[in-house]
Order: C-alpha cells, then structure tokens, then sequence
C-alpha cells in the first residue's frame, strides 16, 4: 500500500463549525492539503506542542506520552486511512518489545500524540 507523509501545517477557526477548529495538513511537497475540523480541546492541545508551550501540569496528551514512555511503548507512526461522510479515522501504530500495537483513534487525538512523539504521520494517496 502507498502511503503519502503529511505534515502539520497549522491551525486555525473553522468557518463552517462554530467553535471549532480546522486543522490543516499538507503533504511534502504542499501540493495537497488536508482541512480536518477539531474540537477546541485538541486545537489546544496541538497548538501547545507546536508552539513548544510548556504547561504547569500535563495535558492528556502528555500524560498519554508519559504513560506509554513508562510502559516502553514507543509510537512509530500515524496512519490516516479512510475518509467516510467526512470523518477521517486513524490507526496509532506502536511498538512494545519490537512488537507492533495498533489502536484506533480520532485524527485530532493521533496528530496531537504524533507531534509529541515527533513521529511520521501517513494517508493514502486517495485521501
């Protein structure tokens, strides 16, 4: 299967979701870009990390982070597999003990952990 590597480009206010937030994505050579609306928690969440914001207590993200360092599972990479009625799904691709882990989760949740991780984020060519 093909994959495409994206990148965060930034964020910014949903027009069409009133207190939302669109996240934008983009491929390598910024030929292709990907809006995905977010709720305002995660919008926050990846602002902070793009922004190398440091927080008094952690956010979930961190304490997702955190947990698995403690536990020696290392995210490897984020997968954005399917588009459907508008609502991006996505696998967290981990690995433990050289084994791989791989756990559904919202976009918004496993871009925020991806930035925190620094690890690759993929899609489809099709997306």
């Amino acid at each position: 299967m093909d994959k495409v590597k994206l990148k965060v480009l930034g964020l910014s206010y949903s027009m069409s979701q009133a207190g939302a937030y669109a996240l934008i994505l983009s491929d390598e050579q910024d030929l292709h870009r990907i809006p995905i609306v977010i709720g305002m928690p995660e919008a926050q969440s990846i602002a902070i990390q793009l922004e190398k914001i440091h927080t008094q207590r952690p956010l979930t993200h961190d304490l997702v982070k955190t947990l698995a360092d403690a536990l020696q599972v290392h995210l490897k990479e984020v997968f954005i597999y399917r588009l459907e009625a508008g609502i991006f799904y996505s696998d967290l691709l981990f690995e433990a003990e050289g084994n791989p882990i791989k756990i559904d989760s919202r976009t918004s949740d496993a871009i925020a952990l991806a930035l925190r991780y620094d690890c690759p984020i993929y899609t489809t060519p099709e997306i």
